[in-house]
């Protein structure tokens, strides 16, 4: 799934590599792998 992080879109597209709960860990194109609670951050998904 592609994303974009709401508060960073410096950061480009991202693509979600792994679920574990609350924990989303995505692959941004400008920042690279990141950690991201779920319950604090809502993602944006691309079409």
């Amino acid at each position: 799934m592609r994303v974009r992080h709401p508060a960073h879109p410096e950061w480009g597209e991202g693509q979600i590599q792994s679920v574990v709960q609350d924990r989303v860990t995505v692959n941004f194109e400008h920042m690279g792998k990141v950690l991201i609670n779920a319950q604090h951050v809502a993602l944006d998904v691309l079409d």
